[in-house]
This record gives C-alpha cells, structure tokens and sequence, in this order.
C-alpha cells in the first residue's frame, strides 16, 4: 500500500556558482536538473569578485529562467563598478524576468588584501540594497554571518550592519556556513533584540571535501569544531566512505536547527546534487507526487 507524502514543513533553497568549463557547465545542470524536483523556494547564482562572473551569471540565470521551472536569484555585488553600472546589470536582470536578487559588498578582486570602493560606486550592501529597491520592486536578500564578519569591529557593528540592511530594503538575510547550531541560534536571538524581524535562514555547507571546506571557513571567519575534524580523519583517498560521513554530519545539523524551529534553509551545493537531496529527503522534500510506503 502506497500513500501520498504530506507536505514538508520546511523550506529550502540552493546556490551554485556560474561554471567555467564545459565539463563545470554539464555538472552544474546535472545538479541543477537533480534537484529541481524537490521545488526550492529558489535558487541563486553568484557573482565572482570584482564582478568577473558577470556574463557567465547573468547566462547562468538566464537559462534557469528558460529552461527549468525555478526561480533564479541572481546576487550582485559593489565591487568594481560604479553605482550606474551596478543598476545597469540589475536592469538587465528585471528585462531578463528576474524578481530576486541576492545583494552583497562583494569581496576584493584577487590580489587586494581589503575592498575598496569605486570612486562612484556603493560603500556598503545596505547602499546596494536601497538601489535595487529604487530601481525596480525586487525581493531582495542579503547575507549575514553567524561568528560575525571577519572585517567587523565587533559583533555588534555586524549586527548594525545587517540591520542597515534591512532598512534598506532586504526581505531575507542568509547565514554564511557554520557548524555548530548553537553559534547560529545565539545570532538568532541577537538579531532579534537587535529589531532584525526578517527571517535569517541558516546556510548548510555539506562537506564534501574536508580540506577545501577548512580553507572556506578560514575565509569567512567560520569555526570548524574539532570534533567534525576527527569524523574526516583518514577519509581523503575514500570518497564514498566521505559522502556518507558528510551526509550523516549535514542530516543531523538540520535536523537539530529543525528542533529549535528553524524551517528555512539556503544550501551551498558546490554545483554538487548528492548531499543536498539526501539531506532535503530526509527533512521531508520529495517531488510532486511522491508516494510512500503505508
């Protein structure tokens, strides 16, 4: 006997990165056509420091738009362009049928050790934000960090900042990776007191590769617990024993996140399908018409 699934309470959405080679590009809508069916609320494509992805991201979107049934968010960043040339590639975007953007500072081009404004461009995400919402009627997210930015002078200026943002305009703030679920409930608590009401969706790393993912967290200021360290010990030549050790770590992040009533999550897929929808199974996603066991 087969039952229909019920609904899942929770919401998730995806991000990959525009791809630079054929053989990236075949990857990326291999995920991306893997994971369509679980219906995320939307997924979003980045935009490479310095806006060197520009084109790739904007055909990146474009073809999500024309080719699939998800809602693309395309992130723009402040670096390198002045605040004309900013909106320029945002009005490109309204053209093309994109409603959602995901606006960021932006990190400096390689080779510059700290961002630094173009002579007529925007400062700060939250000077982006209230551009974009002037120029068209956008959604507009924005990202936060959990552990505070690296850059912050205090975790309170962080939380100033972020708040600036929402002032601005911004409906959703989305958390860099972390991986203990108590930093992120802490800066929950702390946005609220602050007078953050939009929602601050947890963003799920699954760690496919232990290595990489420690030289992304350095980057971005996040703590790696010694504990996760010890779960990929001996794993680098075992990339099957990996993904199930890195599946059961996510499952369990998001199942706990699910405890403390978190319902919406913003998965970094590395343009990888696999972690990500064992994950979204086991919180419930399945596509339209998915029966079950009864």
């Amino acid at each position: 006997m087969t039952r229909s699934q019920p609904p899942s309470p929770f919401k998730v959405s995806f991000e990959f990165f525009p791809p630079k080679t054929a053989e990236m590009e075949e990857n990326l809508w291999r995920a991306v056509k893997r994971l369509e069916p679980l219906s995320p609320s939307f997924v979003s494509v980045t935009y490479g420091a310095g806006g060197t992805t520009r084109e790739r991201t904007h055909r990146t979107v474009r073809r999500v738009l024309e080719e699939t049934s998800l809602v693309p968010a395309a992130h723009l960043t402040c670096v390198g362009a002045s605040r004309e040339e900013v909106l320029e590639v945002a009005d490109g975007y309204w053209a093309a049928g994109v409603r959602h953007v995901v606006a960021l500072r932006g990190d400096p081009p390689a080779g510059e050790a700290a961002f630094t404004p173009h002579p007529d461009g925007y400062r700060y995400a939250s000077e982006l934000v209230a551009g974009l919402r002037s120029r068209h009627p956008f959604e507009v997210s924005v990202a936060c960090y959990a552990e505070g930015h690296p850059q912050a002078a205090s975790m309170t200026a962080d939380l100033d900042a972020l708040k600036n943002k929402v002032d601005a305009g911004a409906t959703r703030a989305m958390t860099q990776f972390f991986f203990d679920n108590a930093i992120y409930l802490r800066f929950r608590d702390r946005a609220a007191r602050a007078g953050i009401t939009v929602p601050i969706v947890p963003g799920i790393m699954p760690v496919s590769n232990f290595g990489q993912m420690v030289k992304f967290a350095k980057a971005i200021g996040a703590s790696v617990p010694v504990d996760l360290g010890w779960k990929f010990e001996g794993l680098d030549a075992d990339p099957e024993t990996r993904k199930l050790v890195a599946a059961a770590v996510a499952t369990e992040q998001v199942q706990g996140l699910a405890a403390e009533g978190v319902s919406d999550f913003h998965f970094y897929t590395l343009n990888r399908a696999d972690l990500t929808y064992a994950i979204c199974h086991v919180l419930g996603l399945r596509p339209a018409g998915a029966h079950v066991a009864g």
